[in-house]
């Protein structure tokens, strides 16, 4: 097979959140003014309640209570604020008019034939002539501003929301717009949605600070790069801080792009500097951590993938740098200068470090190293050459300044088959002998040292308990299949666009001898570092969430609704129809932008076996209906389109998968637009019951951004009735993309994709919740998919390790199939669920990718990093 590469979406910057909106997204919490002596009362609760309902929001007794304790006038501007956050959150803070207003009731049946209208209409149309199509008098008009003769007759006024030629928006007083019809009522409504979630009372906005503190500590917390959106909320929660109080901050970040948002943050304020500067020195702990700064103060990103052109830095400023920098140790610090060396070069344009030399002997140093400063007999070659005596692995006795470099030896060491010189350097970085751990165990398996396999595990051992939890999972679920044949492999290298590169695996499989002793320290240590969390009595653990994905990756996430890991597989409910939407809005930058809304459809053996989409409105009559294809997207009003996917009629069509795309026709970026985003609705009512864009039944809403043209956000499996999130974009060239067109492309994107994530290469949040229940709990319930329960007691022989492999076994101690009439542990302290249905005990810790009814002033909801974070070393 060749390679094919996919791009996964790169982050951008999105419209700042207000502190109220984090909060609300993070803790489900609402923060109102003091009660007043002439309250609302119950009417104007009752008011903002319905509307929340609407959107698929609760609200509990005593938020309801709150609302009603207000004035009319402080209630309806904090209702007004409270629902247009919502709104933006579900993507109902625009206008959603599809091209057919009757959609899908009049999408045409037969799009080749429409086409065919419309050429005819262009071609041989003429005003105050019989209409070429139908031949009715006096029914032909222009409308504007494109000037395209339009039918009455032939096409319907009522229907249309733009010209039914060219699909580009008209003035909307143009007389061939008619208003539209009202559109069926829905009968019921059906049940509340999956995403349901209860809103509960913050209290004061006093103590909104005081739980803002909290998710700052929380997201400082986390050991890998944040999500963009966690990205978004940090930055926001660091702006509503004060830096008078500065002893609350952690001591150590471990996250390196999260430390550099707080640097950063804390060395904005020139005049707060001398309170500052001890604090940052403190957190920098390597040269990077200073590049990242200089990158973020700069509008760029902290991970380093692009570099943008450094700001000007002032001389308070530059001095703590170089401060910062001299306490580092010269050797290391130019090693992590190597990696990025342009970036440093034009840093020291701007640091001058060899104006102070005196001042800062050590970072000057570092300096010359990366830039192989020639020695003479001026001063500055003495003062490195005094700087450099000091150090270890640094020489300047010679004609320039050099170093040892550790990365060389390490590469010299793997390339020439030296086991023990490669895992003697690399004990020196647990992190890169993990990462590194497969290419050792193919040097142990393939070489003629019997002590080699064990040399490995042994160094595994005496190094994995430094690791960072993100590296353990990774390497974990890498190396437990390494004993079966792969036909592909699978990269997400990092990256502001990381790509998703899919190419043959001519690795040969490794012997199960030397996997599992490995897999057994890897999951070992995952479970000794669980077990440090205080000990609980009762645990659940859904086991819908082996379908979830723990996560990964989490730099390139989109900004969504609900935080689903890439990769992740949930259930579609049945009897529900799958409402995709797309809406964008053109900028000054982008000019006239055509997105297009696409579903491609395969069988069971990945063959392409149709589409719907602007080429195909229809696919297998009814099983498939696309709204029409808007093909520009003016402000206010913007654009939308909507595909409607009716599971059981592209089951009974022979469609195994539905693959969802956005495309960019015209190939302009997503991210050059004024906004863009796409969902997920679950619809109860058929045809064109309801509006076409309901809030309530929005499930899932996420942003297109950055510089790509294709986005691939799922896969829906018919005969599993599964989705499966994969949120990666692809890689296109050129205009005018349809999903025809890319058809062999998407199937070996999706179908590698799902094969991964099926393989148990990457380590499940079930999985992760059970290591963690095990550690923890005496008593571990496991929920069933079909409704059962099993309970599982840890007995007094047995270990956590062997406690952990029995947690979803047959060897049980004590099932029932009754759902109602069985929970151990009626308020279990510890849950990991799939939806929040569930009673925890007051302060308990809860997973729920769906928190529903979960009060976040009781229990502490926890999001699927956090399970990832509670294994820091």
């Amino acid at each position: 097979m060749s390679s094919s590469i996919v791009t996964v979406r790169e982050a951008t910057a999105a419209r700042p959140r207000s502190l109220a909106a984090v909060l609300l997204e993070r803790r489900d919490a609402v923060y109102l003014p003091a009660a007043v002596a002439d309250p609302a009362g119950e009417r104007g609760a009752a008011l903002i309640e319905a509307d929340l309902a609407d959107r698929g929001y609760l609200v509990a007794p005593a938020l309801r209570a709150a609302f009603a304790a207000l004035d009319a006038r402080a209630l309806g501007s904090v209702g007004r604020a409270l629902l247009h956050d919502i709104d933006r959150a579900l993507g109902a803070d625009r206008p959603h008019e599809p091209l057919l207003r009757d959609f899908p009731d009049s999408t045409p049946h037969d799009t080749y034939g429409h086409y065919v209208e419309r050429v005819l209409s262009v071609l041989f149309q003429r005003p105050e002539q019989p209409c070429v199509l139908c031949g009715t008098v006096d029914s032909v008009v222009p409308v504007a501003p494109c000037a395209h003769l339009v039918c009455g007759a032939c096409f319907d006024g009522a229907d249309f929301s733009a010209c039914p030629v060219c699909e580009r928006r008209i003035d909307p007083a143009d007389p061939f717009l008619r208003p539209r019809r009202p559109r069926r009522t829905l009968s019921g409504r059906g049940g509340p949605p999956q995403r349901l979630r209860l809103l509960t009372y913050g209290g004061d906005f006093a103590d909104s600070q005081a739980d803002a503190a909290r998710e700052l500590d929380v997201l400082l917390a986390r050991t890998g790069a944040l999500s963009p959106q966690d990205a978004d909320d940090l930055d926001a929660l660091l702006d509503a801080r004060s830096r008078d109080d500065l002893g609350r901050l952690p001591t150590t970040v471990p996250g390196r792009e999260s430390k550099a948002r707080l640097v950063t943050w804390l060395l904005a304020e020139p005049a707060a500097l001398p309170d500052t500067l001890p604090v940052v020195a403190g957190l920098v702990n390597t040269a990077t951590d200073v590049l990242r700064v200089l990158v973020l103060r700069s509008g760029g990103d902290a991970g380093l993938v692009e570099i943008p052109r450094f700001a000007p830095v002032a001389r308070p400023l530059r001095r703590a740098l170089l401060s910062v920098l001299d306490a580092l140790d010269p050797g290391q610090a130019a090693q992590d200068m190597r990696r990025h060396r342009r970036a440093w070069i034009h840093a020291a344009e701007l640091l001058h470090p060899f104006e102070h030399t005196d001042r800062f002997p050590r970072a000057a140093l570092a300096f010359a190293v990366l830039r192989g400063t020639r020695l003479g007999d001026d001063r500055l070659s003495a003062a490195l050459r005094a700087a450099a005596a000091t150090v270890d692995g640094i020489d300047a006795d010679g004609p320039a300044v050099t170093a040892r470099g550790w990365g060389g030896q390490v590469e010299a060491a793997l390339a020439d088959g030296e086991l023990a010189t490669a895992l003697t350097l690399l004990e020196r970085r647990p992190g890169e002998l993990v990462r590194r751990l497969d290419h050792l165990m193919r040097l142990a398996a393939a070489g003629d040292d019997k002590d080699g396999p064990a040399a490995v595990v042994a160094a595994v051992e005496r190094t994995v308990a430094r690791v960072a939890p993100a590296v353990v999972l990774s390497a974990l679920g890498a190396i437990r299949t390494r004993t079966r044949d792969h036909t592909v492999r699978v990269f997400f290298p990092k990256g502001a666009s990381a790509k998703a590169h899919v190419t043959d695996d001519h690795r040969d499989a490794l012997p199960h001898a030397l996997v599992r002793p490995v897999v057994d320290v890897l999951t070992g240590e995952i479970l000794r570092r669980a077990g440090r969390a205080a000990p609980v009595a009762t645990a659940v653990v859904d086991a819908t969430l082996d379908g979830v994905i723990a996560p990964f990756a989490e730099r390139t996430a989109s900004r969504a609704l609900v935080t689903l890991p890439r990769g992740s597989e949930l259930a579609v409910p049945d009897g529900r129809t799958l409402r995709l939407f797309l809406h964008w809005m053109e900028s000054a930058d982008s000019g006239r932008t055509d997105l297009d809304l696409s579903a491609a459809m395969f069988d069971a053996d990945w063959r392409h076996i149709g589409v719907c989409d602007y080429t195909r409105l229809r696919f297998a009559t009814a099983a498939a209906v696309h709204s029409g294809d808007l093909q520009d997207a003016p402000p206010p009003l913007g654009a939308s389109e909507f595909v409607d996917l009716d599971l059981d009629r592209l089951d009974a069509a022979g469609v195994r998968y539905v693959v969802a795309v956005v495309y960019s026709y015209n190939n302009v970026p997503f991210g050059d637009l004024a906004e863009a985003f796409a969902g997920l609705m679950l619809r109860d009512g058929p045809g064109n019951a309801g509006p076409v864009f309901e809030p309530r039944s929005v499930e899932q809403r996420f942003d297109l951004t950055g510089s790509n043209r294709a986005c691939v956000p799922l896969v829906l499996d018919m005969q599993a009735r599964t989705m499966r999130w994969l949120d990666v974009v692809k890689g296109v060239t050129g205009t005018q993309h349809a999903v025809w067109r890319h058809a062999d492309a998407l199937a070996t994107l999706a179908h590698r994709l799902t094969e991964l994530f099926a393989s148990g290469a990457r380590v499940g949040l079930g999985e992760l919740a059970v290591w963690q229940s095990a550690a923890r709990a005496s008593t571990v319930v496991v929920r069933h998919t079909d409704g059962s329960r099993s309970a599982y007691r840890r007995r007094d022989d047995e270990d956590v390790a062997a406690f952990a492999a029995r947690i979803g076994s047959p060897d049980t101690d004590g099932t029932n199939t009754d759902t109602g009439t069985y929970e151990p542990g009626a308020r279990p302290e510890l849950a990991y669920l799939l939806r929040g249905d569930i009673e925890a005990a007051d302060g308990g810790e809860v997973l729920a990718l769906h928190p529903l009814r979960l009060d976040a002033s009781r229990v502490r909801l926890l999001a699927a990093a956090d399970m990832v974070t509670a294994l820091a070393p």
